[in-house]
């Protein structure tokens, strides 16, 4: 046994010389091909001289970059990731000028911009050579990802035998597109999970599975991590009952929907007993939590590290050099890409300027690097269960379009990342099983406002005899609402500054969430009827369920409970829908289950706004700057996937259906379970009320 430690300090020691060789030589090329850096005196130095400097510069640049580097990004910790990231340059060719300053031989000279270039060239080639040389070592590559990572075990049960699950969200991306990808070898990972070209049997299988009418991240996660996404009608939404504005990915929003979930299922999620949740909306009830959105308002204590992730990565100056550059690329890559687009003059097309680009690049970059950094350390810490969603392909797509070529190359970073995740699996205390899922997925289309010139919220407006802006007024719909409001006020002809002006509060508050939108009428404190809306609003209604942009409206009724309204004065009760779907047809099968399960929703806005939808092409026209959506029915948005080992049971029976996010969650418990995982506490009655 004393043989074997020894042997692992000879080899450490051994790699530590390496790399500081490495490094020495890296610094000498450098001084030769830079100007403003040099190793020797102005009267120059001998060759042994300038060798004997350039150790001791990259000696000390080595122990200042494990030791302060460290503590500079914990200092920062409080500084947005991209202006982190950012920094990463200036902070390292810092401590590069702080190493030549206390060198011995006092010869070391370089300008303060050349010293960035020359930092961030040595940390990238210590960090290359570092992990050469570890991959050979099995020992060695597992302790180089745990100190990546900072993951190792605190306090708590020891790792157990028993197979762990790890759960990658793959963020929007749906069934169809990464079916698509695969066939294209854009995957290669999932292509080979899957595939039996090669004669080897397939390690797991895909199933398709359908969301709610809220087809998003705020509901489907909820209902995955917590098991319920009761009261969640959109994206965003108005309660009158508290007079504020929900939106799912707003810090205070997710933790009030956490603690609503909580307390409606009677657990704590399903990662309550070890588990890890990296880069979600919520917590799920894990221990360990990074860049998780429901604790991002807490004060940072040791329940609270959501900011912890970036820590674990940037301490290590490789890292943070590496994905700045890559940030800097993204962003770079983003402007080619939507300057291309402009030129060309795409259709559609939605504008990508402003921050836009550096939001993207935070997704594509920073994101990715760190949440997939934190689920190895979880592997390899030996974590029982772990959820992490990478939220890449979903920005890029809303922006770019699903199916464009700027959404591909992100599926092609995100399969490398399931690639590493697979190999720290190997090299994990126990055996894991990966499963790979998508929250939703997303439906293109052009805007709204793209094809018919106006906003919903004009539209709702003008359908109200509310003014509008003058662009809105000049459309076809602006024009046919301000007929068909005089048509119900039966007035011929609207005298100038005859319009009617209500108070403030009186008005109609308009949200979009996708290709969903909701109207709420924040002075009536009740979710207001279908007659008492045509009593205040005699031609709202009409407006807006003959604008051929709009698919159906959802609205209470005092003769039927709920109705379906649609054009041509189209009016299906709920309990009907079943034998006459009405305009609920094009959108598919479980359509009418998703908009009743809505109307049951205290939250549920006035009137609920879904539309146009074209099976044909699975178009739908977004209330947002979108075109690619997510949000409400119609197309790909309600299709995303489930990638599952064939160790694991299958989801559901054979012929039956996938359906909802609280069906997922059902999943994912039966499979914990199978491995006599974390049993998370529920009481009968609250599991009997989930089922049904």
């Amino acid at each position: 046994m004393r043989g074997v430690r020894w042997r692992r300090i000879a080899s450490q020691v051994g790699r530590s010389v390496t790399v500081w060789a490495v490094s020495t030589l890296t610094m000498l090329v450098l001084a030769g091909l830079l100007p403003d850096f040099r190793l020797q005196s102005a009267d120059g130095d001998s060759a042994t001289r300038i060798a004997v400097t350039a150790a001791l510069g990259a000696g000390a640049f080595g122990v200042l970059s494990a030791v302060v580097w460290p503590l500079l990004v914990r200092l920062l910790l409080l500084v947005p990731a991209f202006v982190l990231g950012l920094l990463v340059f200036f902070l390292n060719g810092s401590l590069l000028l702080l190493a030549l300053r206390i060198n011995p031989s006092g010869r070391g000279e370089v300008a303060p911009e050349t010293a960035v270039i020359v930092a961030a060239v040595m940390s990238a080639v210590a960090s290359a050579t570092g992990a050469a040389l570890a991959v050979r070592d099995d020992d060695a590559y597992r302790r180089r990802l745990l100190r990546l990572a900072d993951r190792r075990r605190r306090a708590g049960p020891p790792c157990a035998a028993t197979p762990g699950l790890v759960c990658v969200q793959l963020d929007g991306v749906g069934h169809e597109v990464l079916t698509h990808a695969v066939r294209k070898g854009l995957m290669p990972t999932v292509g080979r999970w899957l595939s039996t070209d090669d004669g080897a049997q397939p390690t797991h299988r895909l199933a398709p599975w359908r969301t709610d009418w809220s087809s998003q991240t705020g509901a489907s996660q909820l209902g995955i991590l917590h098991g319920s996404t009761f009261d969640v009608p959109a994206f965003r939404w108005y309660e009158k009952d508290r007079g504020e504005v929900m939106v799912c990915n707003r810090p205070t929003s997710a933790v009030e929907l956490q603690r609503r979930a909580t307390a409606h299922t009677g657990d704590g999620g399903l990662l309550t007993v070890d588990g890890a949740s990296r880069g979600n909306l919520f917590g799920g009830g894990a221990a360990e939590q990074a860049l998780v959105l429901s604790i991002a308002t807490r004060r940072r204590g040791r329940d609270n590290r959501s900011r912890a992730g970036y820590f674990a990565y940037f301490s290590d100056p490789a890292n943070a050099v590496r994905t700045a550059l890559s940030f800097v690329a993204e962003v770079a890559r983003e402007i080619g890409q939507s300057t291309r687009a402009r030129i060309r003059k795409q259709r559609p097309r939605v504008s990508r300027g402003g921050l836009y680009p550096f939001v993207r690049a935070f997704a594509t970059v920073v994101e990715r690097d760190v949440v997939v950094t934190a689920v190895m350390g979880d592997l390899l810490a030996g974590r029982t269960a772990v959820y992490a969603d990478l939220v890449a392909y979903d920005e890029v797509a809303h922006h770019s379009g699903p199916c464009s070529r700027d959404a591909e190359k992100v599926l092609q970073r995100l399969d490398r990342s399931l690639a590493l995740i697979e190999k720290a699996a190997e090299h994990a205390p126990r055996p894991y099983r990966i499963v790979v899922l998508s929250d939703h997925g997303q439906s293109p289309g052009e805007t709204f406002r793209a094809r018919y010139g106006l906003t919903l919220a004009d539209l709702v407006r003008a359908g109200c005899g509310l003014p509008v802006p003058r662009r809105a007024e000049r459309t076809r719909s602006g024009a046919e609402a301000r007929t068909a409001v005089r048509a119900a006020l039966h007035r011929p002809v609207e005298e100038k500054g005859e319009r009617h002006r209500p108070t403030r509060n009186s008005e109609p508050i308009v949200l979009a969430s996708g290709n969903l939108g909701l109207v709420s009428f924040p002075d009536v404190p009740h979710r207001m009827t279908k007659e008492e809306i045509e009593a205040r609003h005699p031609a709202l209604l009409t407006t807006l369920a003959n604008h051929p942009g709009i698919g159906f409206l959802l609205v209470r009724s005092e003769e039927h409970d709920g109705v379906v309204l649609g054009p041509h004065g189209t009016e299906i009760p709920l309990a009907e829908l079943d034998h006459e779907p009405g305009p609920l047809a094009r959108f598919g099968p479980g359509a009418a289950d998703a908009v009743r399960r809505t109307h049951s929703f205290p939250h549920t806005a006035d009137i609920m706004v879904n539309s146009f939808h074209d099976p044909a092409d699975g178009e739908v026209l977004a209330f947002e700057e979108q075109i690619g959506s997510h949000g409400g029915l119609g197309g790909a948005q309600s299709h995303p996937f489930l990638l599952s080992p064939l160790t694991l049971s299958a989801p559901v029976a054979e012929g039956a259906e996938l359906t909802g996010a609280e069906h997922m969650h059902r999943v994912l418990r039966r499979w914990l379970r199978e491995a006599n995982g974390p049993q998370v506490p529920i009481s009968t009655e609250a599991e009997e009320e989930r089922a049904a």
